[in-house]
């Protein structure tokens, strides 16, 4: 498909222009005024015209669960969550679609679903999200979530004597089957890749590290994961390694700059000066953090540090939600209270430099996507600047980052392809979806999980509650 965006509103170092952007195919040919018109004309008049984000780490299944798992800290919350997964291969794939249209209708074309996989079902459960994102037309970046060892083990121990019963599956058989997933589904040029993604330190051997960055390297995917998300994970590192878990991760090879690491809350100086020699990218998820009281990573540290940093969602039952706006404004101005100096503070042009080229940084991608330039990809979002929550005419980065947006998206296009037009997404059928949603869930309170019950004592003696 090839199309011109006429008279459309583009940023640029330090304001805007109103100019003509032409796509040829799935790329960007030509910005300039006037162009002369290739293919269906776009008309961009009152319109603001950004370089698609990225929802940089999510759960797509835990959309099931959102609203419902109880006000707990992560472990405990996991503990809960893994209780009532209520999964099944349709649900899977509902989920996935209903992830990519809350992440488009929040201004983001690409996701990386650190998928949650049934057990015995692993392949199917990575087909049906395959399937989703495909039929939606979203850039997908399938992270296969994987482990080798028990729930229970993600808890320090203390000055306690613990055991774990035996993770189901071999860390071998995790690896077959991570290969397997990229020989059947890592296909980059038609929208989805698979990428390497151990769980975190708390569940993970070193062999499962070792094993993935070897397939890492033989496939050259990228490698993502959770890293020190609570203040458990990081008492839980200096038992197993004696060290911080950068440290150890640095000494196994797992860092570098086709890595990206969730949360990364509990870190200190001589860490952050780890993320950054190895160029390793942080994908922020302050409404996760918030709502499981993970804490408020040091965001403004790594950026002074020159870490790459870009935003996630974290899963739909953390965050409760999958809007990319909400955690870009949240992402942003949460830091105005960490650091007295405000010539540090994060700037809404910023934001949106870190939730478009960030996030194509730490997927290894910058030179294809996450601005507006020609030559790269057309992964493009057009919002309508005369929207009711976009009035009155002020700054359009400003509004759309620090106000609360709603249906502001008015066309979206995907490795060239349009996706959404006139507020609609055109690939699938988002009232059949809400209808399914809704008639396959019902309404829930007041549950009980047998794992908290065994989790919760040991977890309050530990971290120093009782």
């Amino acid at each position: 498909m090839s199309f011109t965006i006429q008279n459309v509103l583009l940023a640029t170092d330090d304001g805007y222009i109103t100019t003509d952007v032409q796509i040829l195919g799935d790329k960007i040919t030509a910005i300039a005024p006037n162009l002369d018109v290739v293919g269906t004309v776009i008309d961009g008049t009152h319109k603001l015209l950004l370089p698609g984000f990225v929802n940089a780490h999510t759960h797509s299944s835990e959309m099931w669960q959102r609203g419902l798992i109880s006000i707990f800290p992560l472990e405990l919350w996991l503990a809960e969550l893994y209780d009532f997964a209520p999964l099944d291969t349709e649900k899977v794939y509902l989920s996935a679609l209903g992830t990519a249209v809350e992440t488009l209708l929040s201004g983001g074309t690409s996701v990386v679903d650190h998928l949650v996989l049934i057990p015995g079902e692993e392949l199917e459960t990575i087909a049906s999200a395959v399937r989703a994102y495909q039929e939606v037309g979203i850039r997908a970046f399938i992270a296969p979530l994987i482990q080798d060892q028990s729930l229970s083990a993600g808890l320090p121990a203390g000055e306690s004597t613990q055991t774990h019963e035996p993770f189901f599956r071999s860390t071998a058989a995790t690896l077959e089957l991570v290969e397997e997933a990229v020989r059947q589904f890592h296909h980059p040029d038609a929208g989805v890749s698979i990428l390497v993604a151990p769980t975190g330190i708390q569940l993970c051997t070193d062999a499962l590290f070792t094993g993935c960055i070897e397939l890492s390297d033989r496939y050259n995917l990228c490698r993502h994961s959770h890293l020190l998300e609570t203040k458990a994970q990081e008492k839980l590192a200096q038992e197993k390694y004696g060290c911080s878990a950068v440290t150890h991760l640095q000494r196994i090879g797992y860092l570098g700059d086709r890595t990206s690491l969730a949360h990364c809350v509990w870190l200190n100086d001589t860490d952050i000066d780890i993320l950054a020699q190895t160029q390793s990218t942080v994908v922020h998820n302050p409404l996760s953090n918030l709502r499981l009281g993970s804490g408020i990573a040091p965001i403004l540290k790594y950026r002074q540090a020159g870490v790459n940093v870009t935003f996630g969602c974290d899963g739909a039952s953390s965050n409760d939600s999958q809007d990319l706006l909400e955690a870009i404004k949240i992402g942003s101005i949460l830091h105005n209270v960490t650091d007295f100096d405000y010539r540090s503070w994060i700037s809404p042009r910023q934001a949106v430099e870190m939730a478009s080229l960030g996030a194509a940084k730490g997927l290894n991608l910058a030179d294809q996507l996450g601005s507006i330039t020609v030559g790269k990809k057309a992964d493009l979002i057009l919002y309508d600047l005369t929207n009711l929550s976009l009035v009155p005419r002020t700054d359009p980065i400003g509004l759309l980052v620090l106000g609360r947006p709603t249906n502001v998206v008015d066309s979206a296009w995907v490795n060239g392809r349009q996706i959404i037009a006139n507020r609609q997404v055109t690939t699938i059928d988002v009232e059949k979806l809400r209808t399914e949603l809704f008639h396959l869930s019902e309404w829930a309170t007041n549950r009980q999980s047998q794992t908290v019950e065994q989790f919760e004592v040991h977890y309050r003696t530990v971290m120093g509650l009782i």
